[in-house]
């Protein structure tokens, strides 16, 4: 049988031969507080130069700013710096125009037009207008109202103008038959009248006609 090969031995860690000895221990000592100090002058001065770039303008100082002084304001009577005010420069010989007030007169009303006259009204006694004899055709009697017996009296109103013609021809009171109440005005609008007259002049009037018919049995 063979025999298993040794294992190699290791050596153990050994702190003291790493750390430096005393005067060498003294020297990294020295070094490093000397690198401390340089770090905290350097940070330092960094700062220093922090604050000088905020900084803006110049430290106010104990003496007033010069200034060149104002001119002196014009007297009240004169006119001002602009020349705006001074009035314009007249021609010699010509003299200064002046507003002038102009009275007017009020126009005179226009004069009045002459009103017209109202026609004079005659004065006196009114007469009645007249059927003209030979001018009062008699009315045609219905053909319906002979053939149906109707008989009776028609009243009619007409309004005669001045010259004797009717103007308005109504029924004032009926027969109760239409046929002879339109016959009754139909004759009439055919008659011609003598006008109303007052104070010697014709004048409208209205007259009331009876006409009677009467049917032959």
């Amino acid at each position: 049988m063979s025999t298993p090969a040794p294992t190699p031995h290791r050596p153990a860690f050994d702190l003291g031969r790493w750390l430096p000895a005393g005067r060498s221990f003294l020297w990294v000592l020295l070094a490093f507080v000397v690198g401390l100090v340089l770090f905290a002058l350097v940070l330092s001065a960094g700062r220093k130069d922090d604050d000088a770039l905020f900084r803006v303008g110049t430290p106010p100082t104990a003496d007033a700013p010069r200034y060149s002084p104002l001119p002196a304001p014009l007297p009240a009577g004169r006119d001002n710096a602009s020349g705006m005010g001074a009035p314009p420069a007249q021609a010699p010989g010509e003299e200064e125009e002046r507003p002038r007030l102009l009275e007017t007169r009020p126009a005179a009303p226009p004069a009045s037009l002459p009103q017209p006259t109202a026609p004079a009204v005659p004065s006196g006694p009114v007469s009645r207008p007249e059927p003209i004899a030979g001018q009062t055709p008699a009315p045609r009697y219905p053909t319906q109202s002979l053939r149906r017996g109707e008989s009776g009296t028609v009243t009619v109103r007409a309004q005669i103008g001045p010259d004797g013609v009717p103007s308005e021809v109504a029924v004032a009171t009926g027969s109760g038959s239409r046929y002879l109440d339109r016959a009754a005005v139909d004759a009439v609008k055919r008659w011609r009248f003598r006008p109303a007259m007052q104070g010697g002049q014709p004048i409208t009037g209205t007259v009331m006609v009876p006409i009677e018919f009467q049917a032959q049995r």
